[in-house]
């Protein structure tokens, strides 16, 4: 079985901007290139794991999602790193038509990471989920991994209600090396 390290996105490799879907509008967090490079380079697996309730909303659609994750794979590859997997779940139970629904993929569920953990036989008590968000953090603990709380994005504001077993870093770089 495989070890993996569990990324959100927003907040956590890119700065957090509100329904982010245009490639224009994205911009990585420093040292968040770097720290995937590390992950890559010691052999750990590499999944984002992303809630995108903006499909489910209607501001952008799975289409839009998908083109920017090949942008942010493109950049990645250029610098020599890369993303193993992608998820996201696309639902809201607020959201319009099908994506209107409760569901077992959005975090806090664990369901993406179970999800990545059938397809590619990830061991989950030996992988960690690092996000800025306290549901990031419930999603990791509901799966059976480590957890890493950054302070980027949200985490400033979600440090304060995180367990003691949830290490806190200030950025994804310190998380990876923390990790590694």
């Amino acid at each position: 079985m495989k070890r993996a390290v569990f990324l959100d996105r927003d907040g956590t490799i890119n700065i957090e901007k509100e329904y982010l879907y245009r490639i224009a509008d994205f911009e990585f967090i420093p040292g968040a290139v770097e720290a995937i490079r590390l992950c890559n380079q010691a052999g750990v697996m590499v999944v984002v794991v992303t809630n995108q309730s903006g499909v489910a909303r209607g501001f952008y659609t799975e289409d839009d999602v998908e083109n920017l994750h090949r942008h942010i794979s493109r950049t990645l590859e250029s610098h020599g790193a890369y993303i193993d997997a992608w998820l996201y779940c696309p639902h809201h139970p607020d959201g319009r038509g099908s994506y209107a629904l409760p569901c077992s993929c959005r975090k806090p569920s664990p369901g993406m990471l179970q999800e990545a953990a059938r397809r590619y036989d990830v061991d989950l008590e030996n992988s960690t989920m690092i996000g800025d968000k306290l549901a990031d953090i419930e999603a990791g603990r509901a799966a059976g991994c480590r957890t890493i709380l950054v302070r980027t994005g949200y985490g400033v504001y979600d440090e304060p209600f995180v367990d003691t077993q949830t290490t806190v870093c200030d950025d994804l770089l310190s998380a990876v090396k923390c990790l590694l």
